[in-house]
């Protein structure tokens, strides 16, 4: 069966995993039962409810008492560690983002974005407002501040694409760094509702600036995230 060294009931949840991740078994799909489990792999009924719970616990799959046990569809995964776009990240995933403009207009910043941008008193900003859809389902509410001087051909037309790809390909614009700010917090109704979020669970909000290869602060972000499709990956080195 493979990985000897591992519990027996680890192995069977490794097999399971495997045939989840081969689409053998589909989100939303119920995984076969306790007793087909067993006789596949010829275990105990006890040692498939262990390696069920293993990977109900590690998000996998869910239970519904009474129905079965179901593949959880996967979240889309976050690194932390890349300075990437979310049309990007969807592409890298193989799947297509479509963007939804819901607010593009041009204005004097507040204090606070101003400071962020570091633009001198009454210089404009572009403030863009989207939603990010994956498979038809709204994943991230974005907030975007851009100087105007920067981007003064900046179009409704192009907010419906790729930020970055439009800065860097037709700009020709190098982008240096981003830093993010994550903090967990209960969407007001009107996030809640764009989100389309049928319960009161904690979104993600990231708060992020970036720069290009010159340190000019070239936006400020505020990105609201669906917590039921999004996890983020951090890594750490020493």
């Amino acid at each position: 069966m493979g990985y000897k060294s591992s519990p027996l009931y680890r192995q069977i949840a490794n097999k399971i995993r495997e045939h989840i991740n081969h689409g053998d078994y589909s989100y939303g799909e119920a995984i076969p039962s306790e007793i087909k489990l067993s006789k596949e792999y010829g275990v105990s009924r006890v040692t498939v409810r262990q390696a069920i719970d293993t990977l109900v616990n590690e998000g996998l799959l869910y239970k519904v008492q009474g129905s079965g046990t179901y593949v959880k569809e996967a979240k889309i995964e976050h690194n932390i560690y890349t300075v990437q776009g979310f049309t990007e990240e969807m592409r890298r995933l193989n799947k297509e983002p479509v963007n939804k403009v819901l607010e593009f207009k041009m204005e004097e910043p507040s204090d606070k974005i101003r400071q962020i941008l570091k633009l001198q008193t009454g210089e404009m900003t572009f403030f863009v407002g989207r939603l990010r859809y994956v498979d038809n389902i709204p994943v991230v509410l974005e907030k975007t501040y851009l100087p105007v001087k920067l981007f003064p051909d900046l179009s409704y037309e192009t907010m419906l694409s790729s930020k970055y790809e439009y800065i860097e390909k037709k700009k020709k614009l190098n982008i240096k760094e981003s830093y993010q700010e994550i903090i967990p917090l209960l969407p007001d109704k009107e996030t809640k509702k764009l989100l389309q979020l049928n319960k009161d669970i904690p979104i993600l909000k990231m708060k992020l600036w970036s720069t290009l290869e010159n340190d000019t602060v070239f936006e400020y972000t505020e990105l609201y995230f669906n917590s039921d499709k999004y996890k983020f990956t951090l890594v750490a080195k020493r």
